[in-house]
């Protein structure tokens, strides 16, 4: 055998085992992601209940519910090196605003002693962009943003900004920030849609393990009831013994204390209590291969809400988060005036400094989004569903008949480290000078022509 052959062995191994660094090491040689095991292969591994004859990486990191690695085997090596986030020029602030959200962090006292954020942050990216050059706007885009995961979002399905009234008339469309590949990428969308920042210190990590062990219990009940229900749903039609459930259940708590582990709907619930408000993710439905074949479903997309709060207690304000590939994006909105926002089937007693957006609450089809974790009472028909979401986010009607959930911002009433990260972080696109290749004189005539 080669020696591409034993890395590929190795990589198998490495998804089955968690072992990120086979996967990469294979990757990084040039092997072939689309590689199939042979019957010979699958008989050298020896270990039949994990491995199948013609199976890929990608099957083997569906199977084994490997996120992290799927997004390193879905989606090309990322040009590190060309992005620039406001988190990376600013990292003095980045670090006082990781300690201000560690001081804002409490656990709820009583049965359900959840760990909470006391502050509402939303991030947005500045309005001023649009006052920077075109090629100057072009750049800083290209840094920011994440074009890969906004075409497959946009392009490829119309999973976002596919509805011309939000995205034109009301000013809401989304932007899916650029963000790491590694296991911790729903911890880092959740920072970016909220701070602006990753979690680099782990601190939302340990937090998500810290909950779900002290409130084990409430979100086991939740957890397995949802699951039975989609077992049965979707025509699975198999129970499991208390023991295999029991021990399903210690993986998802063993996934959020394992820095670079990827993440699962559950953890995402656990998340939305954390922030006390809801969480959108708009997700691919199926994980497919370079070659468009289907692979799997993905079960993200959909509303996660708070349910084991008080409403009371919680915000009706969303964050947004994009699905593709075994990867999750922060999607934010740019921000707007509020008082431009017409027509949208409500009184918004909003002031000027407010940025609302839109988000949809129905996919392209005009079909409802999931709510996750529902209980058995919660469930019923579309029309109860929908009445669950109004009470949950603030909700209106647009002129076209959508339902979709308010998102309201306001750089006035943001956290000032916030601000002042992202005015550092634009200020380095106002000092460029665009055209700078050109001489004096062409740069003249330019300013001369515009």
């Amino acid at each position: 055998m080669r020696k591409t052959d034993w890395l590929f062995l190795n990589a198998c191994a490495g998804v089955v085992e968690g072992d990120l660094a086979a996967v990469e090491a294979y990757k990084s040689s040039g092997g072939d992601i689309a590689r199939q095991l042979t019957a010979d292969e699958v008989r050298l591994l020896n270990r039949p209940s994990a491995f199948d004859d013609g199976f890929t990486l990608v099957h083997l990191a569906i199977r084994f519910q490997r996120q992290d690695m799927l997004a390193i085997l879905l989606t090309e090596v990322s040009q590190q090196a060309t992005k620039c986030i406001p988190a990376m020029v600013c990292p003095e602030l980045t670090e006082q605003i990781r300690r201000e959200i560690a001081a804002s962090l409490h656990q709820r006292k009583g049965d359900f002693a959840c760990y909470f954020l006391t502050d509402l942050v939303t991030f947005t990216l500045p309005a001023d962009i649009e006052d920077l050059p075109p090629t100057v706007q072009e750049k800083l885009f290209d840094e920011v943003l994440d074009r890969d995961v906004q075409k497959e979002l946009e392009e490829e399905s119309p999973i976002i900004n596919w509805s011309l009234e939000l995205g034109t008339r009301l000013d809401s469309r989304l932007y899916a920030l650029w963000n790491r590949t590694a296991g911790d990428c729903l911890l880092d969308s959740v920072l970016q849609a909220t701070w602006g920042i990753y979690d680099k210190d782990s601190v939302l990590r340990k937090t998500l393990h810290d909950s779900l062990h002290d409130c084990s219990h409430w979100f086991y009940t939740r957890w397995k009831e949802w699951e039975s229900w989609y077992s049965q749903s979707f025509g699975l039609h198999f129970s499991l013994r208390e023991e295999q459930w029991q021990e399903d259940w210690a993986f998802i708590l063993s996934l959020a204390s394992q820095p670079g582990a990827s993440l699962e709907q559950t953890h995402i619930f656990v998340l939305a209590h954390i922030l006390r408000r809801p969480i959108i993710v708009y997700g691919v439905k199926y994980y497919k291969s370079f070659r468009g074949e289907t692979l799997g479903y993905t079960r993200f997309q959909g509303v996660y809400l708070p349910l084991l709060w008080e409403q009371s207690f919680c915000w009706k304000s969303p964050i947004a988060l994009g699905y593709t590939r075994g990867h999750f994006s922060a999607l934010v909105a740019m921000e707007n005036d509020g008082f431009d926002n017409r027509g949208a089937g409500a009184n918004l007693n909003t002031d000027d400094d407010v940025t609302v957006t839109f988000l949809p609450l129905v996919d392209s089809d005009r079909k409802l989004l999931h709510i996750h974790f529902l209980s058995a009472q919660e469930m019923g028909n579309e029309e109860q569903q929908e009445k669950l979401l109004r009470e949950w986010l603030d909700c209106c009607v647009t002129d076209g008949g959508m339902l979709v959930a308010m998102q309201k911002s306001s750089r006035r009433r943001n956290h000032p480290l916030v601000t002042q990260m992202v005015e550092k972080w634009l200020d380095g696109y106002r000092q460029i000078r665009p055209c700078t290749s050109l001489s004096d004189g062409e740069e003249d005539e330019e300013d001369e022509d515009e």
